[in-house]
Order: C-alpha cells, then structure tokens, then sequence
C-alpha cells in the first residue's frame, strides 16, 4: 500500500527507513531535490518534506530567527524569499524605489549623522539632536533634550558628534559635554559628564552600552554598572591627540578600546592601559575601523623620502601582530570600512579618488575604480555593490563584479555617511562650514540659506513594502513648492491617480 511505501522509503532495490532516507537527502540542494520529487510519488513526499527546505532557508541566510513550524510550506517560503532578494537588487540596480529627505529646519545647520538600522540621528548647530525612523514613513522626528542646568540661559552649544545603536543615542557638544539617551525612555538623557576641552572623538559600542570620548591627552570609557548606573569605568592618559576613535564589538568582560592619535595607535584595555598597536614616527594615521578580532587603518608615508606610498595595515587585536599590508597609492587613504564588509573583505576610498576593494587573505586590491573628482569620504559595500560618497557631494552606486557605475546623486555638501542594508539607504550631506557668511543677520528667517544647511537622504528600494495610502513626507505636498524632478524614482504623487 501506498502508507507502506511512505514508511519503507524503495532505494531501488532496497528498503530505507523514512529518517535514513531523509538524511541521505539533507546533502541535496535545491535543484536536485527537485529532480528527485520527479522520480516517483514516495520520492517526491521525501523532496518535499518540510525539515529539508527550512534547513535549505535557514543556510541561504533567510529568516533565521524563525522555527520550524513557523510556516506551513518552507519551500514556498524559500522561493518567495529568493524572489524578493531578486526584486531587490533589480531596483537597487535601476534606482527604482522611494527616496525622502529628512530635513529639520530649526536645527540650522547640520554637524554629525549616524545611523543604525534605519534610525537615523542627527546633531546640529542650533545644539538639538533629533531622531527619525525611517522604517516607517508616517515617522515624526522627536528632538532629544539636552539636559539644561539652571544658568543655560544663552545659546546652546554645538553638537561635535552624535552616535546611535540598538539602544542607546549619544550626542557630543563643542563645549566638552555628553548626554546619553536610551531609545526605550523618553527624551531626557539618562547620563551625562563633561570634558574640560573639546572633544576630538566619540565611539559607541556597537550592541553594548558603553560610550569612549577622546578630549586633550584623555580617553575615557563610560559605561553602566549591575544596578544601571552610568559611572566611567576606565581612564586612560596618552602622549598625543586622538584623531580617530572605535570600540572593539563583541567583547566579553570590560570593553576594548582602539584610538589613533596622530602616528600612534592604541589598544586600551583596563588591565593594559597604554598599549600600543602600531607606531611608526612621523607617519600619521588617516583613517581607522575595526572589527571583533582586527582593526585596519591607513598610514600616510612619505613616499619622496622611504620610497614607499600610503598603505592599509590590518592588525589582529588578540595578537597585537601585523596581518597584512595592503595597496600602494600615492594618496592618503581617507576611509576604510572593515566591520560592515563580507567576510575577508574590506574596502577604502583614498584621496586619489579611487574606491578599492581588498580580499585579506591577499595583498593587492581585487578592484580599484576612479570614483570622486576631490577624494573618496565614506564607503560601504556588500556581497555584490558598492556605495561610495565624495567630498564633491557625490553619491555613487556601484556593480563590485563589472567595476561600472550603476547610478549617483548629487547633493551640494561633502558626503559624510553611508549606511545601507538589503533594502535601504542612508546617505547624508554635512557642510565643512558651520557658520556660512551672511548667516548670522538673517539668523531669524529659517527659511534662509537651506543651501548651507546640509542634508540627509533616506532610500527605500523595497516598494512592496510600502503601502500605498503611506504617501512618503516628500509628497505630501501643499502645492505652493517648486515641484523637484523625478529621477527614475517612482514616487506616488496625489495627482497621480486623477
């Protein structure tokens, strides 16, 4: 009987047990398992069974914080899930999707932008730091309070630097201060300490809630204790002034701090405060990022004089030892991103306008394409793109495997962060000067100069996702502004559906 046959699965001329059979077919990939449903009915129930097809979803990297009984049929889930990724980056690739500016005018002009997962923080130099969520449109952005003492009559200060994870938004003021707020309680900050000078840099822990500021010879690392308690858990006093500053992610016990500091970098752990990583005198470093186990950073060489051009050196941080020495180029290397790159990846953007990928298990670059006319200043790539921005106002959008130019825009301000994942894009235009001529007697119309302001894109590429009646900001239009173009972005405009 059929019942039978299902039990006894026939491997030709032998009978296996149904959980025998099974695991010989957990070895198949999608393509076979559909040749073997083809073979007979007892077959195609095995090809078909459920535990197969959630284990091929789960190695293709979709939904795995799902269980098994999560849906009722994972190979219809699998090959939905493969057509989305597909959808994807067709509209990556053709620019078709939604894009949004998100712009604050009583926050003058913009200072420092960061995101985390489609949350994007902003600091400006009216002194206010404000959020927005980008993975809902309806989003209102709410302005985090700073903490005003009794006497802070007169202006605010201006935001230095801002930072945000899962958790937590943490702001930097040019008069030395740090609020820290948590995204879980309102808009009052939960922490705060002071600086006697100006900070030069600010780290935020990936997922944990520590904060590193770098001011004077000063490195200090706050963090909450067992009871929440903000207190600062380690000080550290080195010879030179930081220029770039990282927490080390994933680490177990008290938190691991990287700082460069002119041509010294260092590794400041709590039971090895001065440790140093890498110095060679008069080589300073240019740009720095790290990841659990390495940090990579460029080193500007004299070339005329030692005959060797500007290199990426990647170090591992268990070892302290040099892993690799990477690129030769006559320009400074101006930004590298190591944490946000596919595994043994990193890519960089250097002065001499070229975007380069780098494979660590080699030394020579994979690609190198000429990107920025005045200098590459923020890179991220994936598995298959590149998104590139220059100090121009460019933002670029790049086929890694064709080394071609897919699309760009332009925005009139130096391109000072990129972030994207599978879906979306955050890009943000940040003004060099932050008091522009001629700002200060028209200080009251905020309207105003918005081509000094700087500012922020938001790029969804996933329009299923958004549903029609969620009309994005940008087109919730009065119909008294001067209409913008429309650059092979769909966007849903109410006149559209007369």
């Amino acid at each position: 009987s059929f019942q039978n046959e299902i039990n006894e699965v026939p491997f030709f001329d032998i009978q296996l047990p149904y959980e025998l059979a099974l695991k010989i077919f957990q070895y198949l990939g999608k393509t076979e398992l559909g040749r073997c449903a083809q073979v007979s009915r007892t077959w195609k129930v095995l090809a078909e069974d459920e535990v197969l097809w959630y284990r091929l979803c789960q190695q293709e990297g979709y939904l795995l914080d799902t269980s098994i009984s999560d849906h009722s049929c994972w190979k219809l889930t699998l090959k939905n899930c493969c057509a989305r990724e597909r959808t994807l980056k067709t509209n990556w690739k053709n620019r078709i999707g939604a894009v949004s500016q998100l712009q604050y005018e009583l926050g003058k002009i913009l200072c420092d932008v960061h995101s985390c997962d489609g949350v994007v923080i902003a600091g400006y130099t009216s002194g206010e730091v404000r959020l927005w969520d980008t993975r809902t449109w309806d989003y209102t952005a709410p302005v985090l309070e700073p903490m005003h003492g009794p006497g802070d009559a007169g202006p605010q200060p201006h935001v230095s630097f801002v930072r945000i994870n899962s958790s937590l938004a943490v702001a930097a003021y040019e008069d030395g201060t740090v609020s820290v707020w948590s995204l879980m309680f309102g808009r009052e900050p939960i922490h705060r300490y002071q600086h006697n000078q100006r900070i030069q840099a600010l780290a935020l822990g990936s997922e944990s809630a520590t904060v590193a500021t770098a001011s004077g010879f000063e490195v200090k690392v706050e963090s909450p204790n067992d009871r929440g308690l903000w207190q600062t858990t380690q000080t550290f006093e080195i010879q030179k002034l930081v220029n770039f500053l990282n927490l080390v992610p994933d680490v177990t016990g008290s938190p691991v701090t990287v700082a460069a500091a002119e041509d010294i970098v260092y590794l400041l752990k709590a039971e090895d405060p001065g440790k140093v990583l890498h110095s060679v005198y008069g080589q300073p470093v240019t740009c720095l990022d790290v990841s659990a186990h390495e940090a990579a950073f460029g080193v500007k060489t004299f070339g005329w004089l030692l005959n060797e051009p500007n290199q990426i050196l990647l170090y591992n941080l268990e070892t302290s030892q040099c892993l690799k020495k990477m690129g030769n180029s006559m320009g400074d290397f101006t930004c590298v991103n190591l944490q946000n790159s596919p595994p043994n990846m990193l890519v960089t953007g250097n002065k001499d306008r070229r975007v380069r990928v780098f494979d660590l298990r080699k030394s020579e670059s994979l690609c190198s394409f000429y990107a920025h006319q005045l200098g590459v200043s923020a890179v991220q790539m994936d598995d298959w793109k590149i998104v590139s921005g220059g100090e121009e106002g460019l933002v670029c959008v790049w086929d890694q495997r064709m080394g071609t130019k897919l699309w760009e825009m332009h925005a009139r301000h130096p391109v000072r962060h990129v972030w994207f994942n599978s879906h979306s894009l955050i890009t943000a235009n940040i003004p060099d000067d932050k008091t522009p001529r001629g700002a200060s007697i028209m200080d009251d119309d905020l309207t105003a100069h918005r081509k000094h302001r700087g500012i922020i894109y938001a790029y969804e590429f996933s329009v299923d996702q958004l549903a029609v009646e969620s009309v994005l900001p940008i087109c919730r239009s009065s119909y008294d502004e001067v209409t913008g173009y429309n650059y092979n972005i769909g966007l849903a405009v109410p006149y559209d559906n007369i």
